[in-house]
């Protein structure tokens, strides 16, 4: 979810999609909300900002059309290798960052759920070591209890998906004729279908964990959402759309605040909603959103603030979440009672992320960027 969509660095003589940026900024925040919200679930189906997990479908989209953009003229120049040097200069520092800084929280976020206080140091260093390195934990070495892949920042398991999509693109996707491309989107499209209907909860709200159940959903997700964005930076040709960013904007928060569809006896219902969600309105918000300008000075800043912070707020909000998960467990506190405490989290995620951006993300790319490129 982390491409900066303007690939200035990359192709400074192509046009920038600012609110393609804004639109990823947004998606951002209401994960941090679902992700709120979800300490106070007790089901997929009492969950506020029930579909706040499709922010995912939408961001794979997004770095599919994105790369696909900004890369996809460029390989007489540039090698698989340089590609992915490239991408590892822009994903791994705030990979590396997420894992060190769940490190930090870990022992303060136990609860009856997390007996964080039973594992050992040692233990904590070795999976911090993992996560730096992207490097996934089964259910069986999980130290935290909910079965996470990455369980000292749990959002990290969509950037392993990210990694695979990046490899994917550098050494077959890239090479696919467009027709074999529309092939490829249309089987992972009915995958995708599939995989829905047939899930014990019928959404895709899985991949974060190496389970029969989680892991292909993730795959499933990447495969159609990142494969459909490449294809639609082939083919894309810019609509006349005015207040692409707001309608987008406006469309996201809809769409993910939308109650659970149906009920336990009418699961199938949620699974066509999640489809619909990722398979048809995802691909047209980012076809708006691509197809859009920047209308006012105010609406650029937006975008542009939002675009930065994106990525640094999607990877250092989650160990607060457990901290915050833990307080409403061992208090308990309902979310009107834990409101100023959520809010803390919300705004205090959004300014660590801008702090983050300036002082470590930034530098350290621009460092990575001179030594090895």
């Amino acid at each position: 979810m982390s491409e900066r969509v303007s690939a200035a660095a990359y192709a400074d003589t192509k046009p920038h999609y600012e609110i393609l940026d804004g639109l990823r900024g947004v998606a951002a925040l209401v994960v941090v909300w679902f992700h709120i919200f979800e300490a106070h679930a007790t089901s997929h189906f009492d969950q506020v900002v029930n579909h706040g997990y499709l922010a995912v479908d939408f961001f794979f989209i997004l770095s599919g059309f994105v790369i696909g953009y900004a890369y996809d003229d460029r390989w007489g120049k540039m090698g698989a290798w340089e590609f992915i040097k490239r991408r590892l200069i822009r994903l791994h520092p705030m990979v590396i960052f997420g894992s060190l800084f769940g490190a930090a929280f870990f022992y303060f976020q136990g609860c009856e759920v997390m007996q964080v206080s039973q594992i050992a140091l040692g233990t904590l260093l070795f999976s911090t070591l993992l996560s730096a390195l992207m490097i996934p934990l089964t259910p069986s070495a999980d130290i935290r209890g909910f079965s996470e892949m990455y369980p000292l920042n749990g959002p990290a398991w969509s950037l392993l998906f990210e990694y695979i999509g990046n490899i994917l693109y550098a050494f077959i996707l890239r090479k696919l004729p467009t027709k074999i491309l529309a092939i490829v989107v249309g089987i992972a499209a009915v995958g995708l279908a599939g995989y829905a209907f047939t899930d014990i909860y019928s959404d895709l709200n899985a991949g974060y964990a190496l389970t029969a159940r989680d892991f292909p959903g993730g795959v499933w997700r990447l495969l159609f959402s990142f494969s459909a964005g490449l294809l639609m930076a082939r083919i894309f040709k810019p609509w006349r759309v005015k207040g692409a960013f707001w309608i987008g904007a406006v469309a996201i928060i809809i769409l993910a605040l939308t109650p659970r569809i149906g009920n336990e006896n009418s699961l199938a219902w949620n699974a066509l909603y999640d489809c619909l969600c990722a398979i048809v309105v995802f691909p047209l918000l980012v076809w708006i959103g691509a197809s859009g300008k920047i209308s006012s000075p105010v609406s650029g800043k937006i975008c542009k603030f939002l675009g930065d912070i994106s990525y640094p707020l999607y990877m250092i909000h989650y160990p607060f979440i457990y901290l915050y998960y833990a307080w409403v467990r061992n208090k308990p506190a309902t979310f009107a009672q834990s409101l100023p405490e959520a809010l803390a989290l919300f705004f205090g995620s959004i300014l660590l992320a801008w702090v983050v951006l300036k002082i470590y993300d930034i530098p350290v790319r621009r460092y990575l960027t001179k030594r090895l490129l």
